[in-house]
């Protein structure tokens, strides 16, 4: 029984619960986190990364919120994202949902809706985070030169790898249908329990995106209360 056991995969929460909805063996990477990065950008994300570390930090903007609002910009923008994702009419359960609220489930529910919503929501991240980002940018390019070269690399990373990133969360709702596929299959009762289990768990995973989105700001974040 021990050897039938699936590997447990280590790293960020995002990442173990999809490899939990997946009923593929993820084998550990041989290659470290440099090696993995380097493959990702081009000869001219290495040209702008190289200039924004080595050369004189752009003229900053005007107009820069304060520290205090930034934050609370930051913290308002999470909390929409999250009531966003716990209130869409979709993922509420079965014993929550009150009248003329969520998506009824029978034999002919397929996975559409949820795929279309969750689209959504990662479009609604994406927008989000990308404004946050820049505007934490603008406050670091007038603190002092050193964080002026620190957000010149975030925009410079950013815009290397946010292709990349796109394209591997894109893949996410296609993880998540063969989730769907599997729990309804797997039904025999025919109760449709299988429907709140799969509810959480695409809840869950679009939580878990959202802490792995957010980590570019929360870092420009830290770097600005430790200016």
């Amino acid at each position: 029984m021990q050897s039938s056991q699936r590997t447990m995969v280590r790293g960020p929460t995002f990442i173990r619960l999809l490899a939990r909805l997946t009923d593929v063996e993820t084998p550990p990477s041989s290659q470290s986190l440099s090696d993995r990065l380097s493959q990702w950008l081009e000869w001219t994300h290495a040209i702008a990364l190289s200039t924004a570390l080595d050369g004189a930090p752009s003229a900053p903007a005007e107009n820069v919120p304060v520290l205090g609002g930034a934050q609370e910009e930051c913290t308002r923008a999470r909390a929409s994202l999250v009531n966003a994702i716990t209130g869409a009419r979709e993922l509420v359960l079965s014993g929550d949902r009150e009248v003329g609220r969520g998506v009824g489930v029978d034999e002919t529910t397929d996975y559409t809706l949820f795929r279309q919503r969750y689209l959504a929501l990662q479009r609604s991240m994406q927008a989000t985070t990308g404004k946050l980002r820049g505007r934490l940018r603008d406050m670091l390019a007038v603190e002092s030169p050193a964080l002026a070269r620190l957000a010149e690399v975030d925009a410079v990373m950013e815009l290397a790898l946010s292709p990349r990133e796109q394209t591997l969360l894109g893949a996410v709702p296609a993880v998540l249908g063969g989730h769907f596929d599997r729990l309804r299959h797997r039904e025999q009762a025919g109760s449709g329990a299988w429907m709140d289990v799969f509810r959480k768990d695409m809840r869950s995973v679009l939580l878990a995106e959202l802490d792995v989105r957010f980590q570019p700001v929360d870092g420009l974040l830290a770097a600005l209360r430790a200016s």
